[in-house]
């Protein structure tokens, strides 16, 4: 099977990670990955902060769990369920206590186009290192906070992608979850 194949089709969501840091080259290498996405009109509309530090991390869950704790009593039922598992495993539901989590910044006009497509390079690029990712909005839930915009020089006309929490899997990578048959009109 093509390599490049086979990793979109290996590629999991992992939020369960091994405390053991990633190293800085390789941390460099996902993200050159990412800044190697298509782009319209070669905008490269896009920016990185990842954040390693265990005191930074504990700041951003600090935020996030009460963000957290509100944006999940307005899920469903059976959403709350999913989420046992994870409430119970983690300290901080809204990056997984990740080793690194990368926040994708855009601006511009093509941003909503160009860095999704930066994210899925970060994240294909993690699995084909053996790296687990996961691409976590409520991760987000922090980014009103005016301490937080100021460390990651976050400007009003930009936007936060991800954020892509990233580390060694604790419990491997997952099964394929089931998936859909394509819908497809050929013409």
């Amino acid at each position: 099977m093509n390599e490049a194949i086979k990793n979109i089709k290996m590629r999991r969501s992992v939020r369960f990670f091994e405390q053991k840091k990633i190293e800085k080259e390789i941390l460099q290498e996902i993200i050159e990955a990412g800044n190697l996405a298509p782009t319209g009109m070669n905008a490269q509309p896009w920016r990185f902060v990842v954040v390693e530090s265990s005191e930074f991390k504990e700041k951003l869950a600090k935020l996030a769990l009460p963000k957290y704790k509100q944006w999940l009593e307005k899920m469903s039922a059976e959403f709350k369920e999913m989420r046992k598992e994870i409430d119970l495993k983690v300290k901080d539901p809204a990056h997984y206590d990740a080793p690194a989590v990368i926040f994708v910044i855009g601006k511009g006009m093509t941003r909503d186009l160009d860095c999704p497509m930066v994210c899925q390079n970060i994240m294909l690029a993690a699995r084909s290192m053996g790296i687990g990712s996961c691409w976590v909005f409520i991760g987000q839930l922090v980014l009103d906070n005016p301490e937080i915009r100021k460390e990651f020089d976050l400007q009003e006309d930009e936007k936060v992608f991800g954020p892509i929490v990233l580390g060694y899997p604790k419990e491997g990578f997952p099964e394929m979850p089931l998936k859909k048959e394509p819908s497809v009109k050929w013409l």
